[in-house]
């Protein structure tokens, strides 16, 4: 079960202790299960978003707090990576200099519009599918978007100099590990799109491609991978499959 503490004790509030000492076999046991993790806080945000819209609250007022429930239970640490992706991203500098933007700890002009673009996205369509009888998608992105993660810590993608939680996950998935998460994802998307299962299979397919070219981007950038991209991941691939399963 170590894995399984470390994984929730570092991607929730939840309160699961995980091992006194991590080592890279204990992270690449632990980033192999995430999805679990997006399975339970999918789960938690469909149940607010629906409870809402079943108390009559406006769509828009429901995918908020869907929203907000997900940041309170991971301690908004995506929504910190998404920023910090952002701020450095938009630096336009060397690597040295994005980095160092990225670990200020301050949110810059892009890394602000960035999280107000993307939590805006996530709210509206949380709110509207919700009110189409369609909550499942919520969970499906929660799970495709962890799935995301461990295609992003494939073997293939190295780690930044000095990156602390990105050296200690980065290039730990092995190829199989991956494809098996992709196919889980993708089989998840025949649920998000009721009568439509290609849909939500096309959604899930768009929001991989676009994680995989956007790590790639960072990893170009940022001279390898740093943790903060995994946030950025987490919260643009959310984004991406909640919009997509709405078109139509």
């Amino acid at each position: 079960m170590d894995p399984v503490r470390l994984a929730f004790s570092w991607l929730t509030v939840l309160p699961v202790r995980g091992p006194d000492a991590v080592d890279r076999d204990d992270a690449r046991r632990a980033i192999g299960i995430v999805p679990l993790v997006g399975l339970a806080l999918g789960g938690a945000a469909a149940l607010v978003v629906w409870s809402c819209a079943a108390a009559d609250l406006p769509p828009l007022l429901a995918g908020l707090l869907g929203v907000g429930i997900l940041a309170l239970l991971t301690r908004g640490m995506h929504l910190d990576g998404l920023a910090d992706t952002a701020d450095g991203l938009g630096s336009y500098g060397p690597a040295e200099r994005a980095l160092a933007i990225m670990k200020s700890g301050s949110t810059g002009p892009f890394g602000a519009a960035t999280l107000v673009l993307i939590l805006g996205v996530q709210a509206v369509a949380m709110g509207e599918l919700v009110s189409r009888g369609d909550a499942l998608a919520i969970v499906v992105a929660a799970v495709v978007s962890r799935c995301a993660v461990v295609i992003v810590c494939r073997r293939s993608v190295p780690a930044a100099t000095g990156s602390g939680f990105g050296s200690l996950v980065a290039a730990s998935q092995s190829p199989a590990v991956v494809t098996l998460w992709v196919l889980v994802a993708l089989a998840a998307g025949l649920l998000a799109v009721p009568g439509v299962p290609l849909q939500g299979v096309a959604a899930v397919a768009a929001a991989l491609a676009a994680v995989t070219l956007l790590a790639r981007h960072c990893v170009r950038r940022f001279g390898g991978l740093v943790g903060d991209v995994l946030g950025a991941s987490i919260e643009l691939t959310t984004a991406v499959v909640l919009v997509l399963c709405l078109v139509g």
